[in-house]
């Protein structure tokens, strides 16, 4: 697929729209017409690959199997990867919605299998005539998290995401991203001695600048991908003079959409794909 000139991203589907990561929200975000699906993986107790972005029940919007709301106080005790997927179905993740975004439909959903979301979406975009999109899986993981809310070894992690998602799409359509370093560098490592198909890879940064990421990278990646208010013309220049797209993430305002594009980024990452579909499409 070519990639259009200024690439929308769905974040977490179209988590503005949606319940986040569901496939509620992907086919939402493949309606929309959008270029690249974002999500986020983690692994559960049966070591299978989940499409969440906490690797615990989220009390914000999350309901147990009897109907009551997850609180806050015991979300973290549900942690995903001491349980198995059963177990994590019956949890509803739509029907409370999410008071932080008021245009979120309210519907019975849950977190699906990353197995399952690909099937779908490629079904789904097979069915309807759609162009081929892009995935952008976040693999979620922290240092102090190893063992605990994730597989003690990147390599195990990363390894089951590479394994699920070769199965349904070729790498030419894939990018992986994170903000674990040890993530990135381990899966351009295997690239490099072509145990793992090439895809893209994208360094996720908070508020961390240019150079410092690199050399703690250790390698240029294919996207460097910041929190949009730490963008200038500038960096994004000298992220262009290295060979790295500048995606940053999470772009939900339309002034905020125009400004990205005005300083020359490649594309962004939005809860609300519909709102820079308007703009550019």
């Amino acid at each position: 697929m070519q990639q259009k000139a200024f690439e929308i991203e769905g974040h977490r589907g179209c988590r503005g729209l949606m319940p986040e990561n569901t496939i509620l929200a992907f086919k939402k975000a493949l309606d929309l017409g959008v270029e690249t699906l974002e999500l986020d993986v983690c692994i559960t107790k049966d070591q299978q690959v989940v499409v969440s972005h906490e690797p615990y029940i989220n009390a914000l919007f999350s309901t147990h199997p009897n109907g009551l709301a997850v609180t806050k106080k015991e979300e973290k005790s549900l942690n995903l990867y001491h349980m198995t997927y059963e177990e994590i179905s019956r949890y509803d993740t739509g029907l409370r919605g999410n008071r932080f975004f008021p245009e979120q439909q309210k519907l019975a959903t849950n977190k699906p299998l990353l197995n399952e979301m690909l099937a779908f979406c490629e079904g789904y975009i097979q069915q309807k005539g759609l162009n081929l999109v892009h995935y952008n899986i976040e693999i979620k993981s922290e240092e102090k998290e190893y063992g605990i809310s994730q597989p003690e070894s990147i390599e195990v992690f990363a390894h089951l995401v590479y394994q699920t998602i070769i199965q349904y799409i070729p790498f030419e359509r894939v990018i992986i991203q994170s903000f674990d370093f040890n993530v990135l560098r381990f899966w351009h490592q295997q690239i490099q001695i072509k145990q793992y198909d090439r895809c893209t890879l994208s360094a996720l940064v908070e508020r961390e600048g240019i150079e410092p990421s690199l050399q703690k990278l250790g390698f240029i990646p294919d996207v460097f991908s910041p929190y949009f208010k730490q963008l200038t013309k500038g960096k994004v220049a000298m992220c262009h003079q290295k060979g790295m797209k500048v995606i940053p993430w999470t772009v939900n305002e339309t002034s905020d959409m125009l400004a990205m594009k005005n300083i020359g980024t490649d594309g962004l990452i939005t809860d609300y794909p519909d709102r820079a579909l308007k703009l550019w499409k």
